[in-house]
């Protein structure tokens, strides 16, 4: 025990050593945002859970400004992709649902809903599995069950094996991250003033990344890989 307590020691001293010599970078350090997580499109079902939240939390919204009994109005955008197609499907089928006035043609009188996407696509690497919910669990009953009995249980250790494996399986199962992910913004204004406003962000399979693009964007998008 008395050895393990000097290795440790040993081992406090020479880390405190490396980030004094570190002190004095001559650049920012870089750092990990904290762990996160996001979902995946990659269905139209997904489309539909997607509307669900919008018009949800839009709702909730306009109901707390006092504006939740207005018509709406959902304008679909300029060259509409196949998701922009589908999306307001949802959104206006949702809102009926839920009770809103949803108009056929625009009425200046009421509020507009709008949406517009941006597809984004990263060229660095997308590292396929972070540590997640359980490991950060097992590690902290880990490091509590090792500060009071000075040692690290092996079975303690294969716990933490099984719950990474868990971790993984969780991001196996959603095909993992990918390059390219999906901005979406929902907008909902009246008389040219913001009422409500909503911006989410989602991973695409990099191949369903037209489905999100309007026919601009496609063309353009075609040019440039053909070059």
């Amino acid at each position: 025990m008395k050895i393990s307590k000097a290795v440790g020691v040993t081992a406090i001293a020479g880390l405190l050593a490396t980030l004094a010599g570190c002190a004095n970078s001559p650049i920012p350090l870089a750092q990990n945002f904290e762990l996160t997580s996001q979902y995946k499109v990659r269905s139209a079902g997904h489309w539909d859970l997607v509307s669900k939240d919008v018009v949800s939390q839009t709702a909730a919204t306009l109901d707390k400004a006092g504006t939740g009994s207005t018509p709406v109005y959902v304008r679909l955008p300029a060259k509409p992709s196949a998701f922009d197609h589908g999306f307001r499907e949802f959104l206006i089928t949702k809102m009926v649902q839920g009770g809103k006035q949803v108009l056929t043609t625009p009425n200046p009188q009421a509020m507009e809903v709008s949406y517009q996407t941006q597809v984004v696509r990263h060229n660095s690497p997308r590292p396929h599995f972070i540590p997640g919910g359980f490991t950060m669990l097992a590690g902290g009953l880990m490091a509590a069950y090792g500060l009071r009995l000075e040692h690290l249980d092996a079975k303690l250790a294969g716990t933490l094996v099984g719950t990474g494996a868990l971790d993984y399986a969780n991001s196996v199962n959603s095909g993992g991250p990918t390059a390219t992910e999906l901005i979406l913004t929902t907008t909902v204004t009246r008389g040219g003033q913001y009422v409500a406003r909503k911006t989410d962000v989602y991973y695409l399979e990099n191949v369903d990344a037209p489905l999100f693009m309007n026919t601009a964007m496609q063309n353009m998008n075609y040019k440039v890989v053909s070059q």
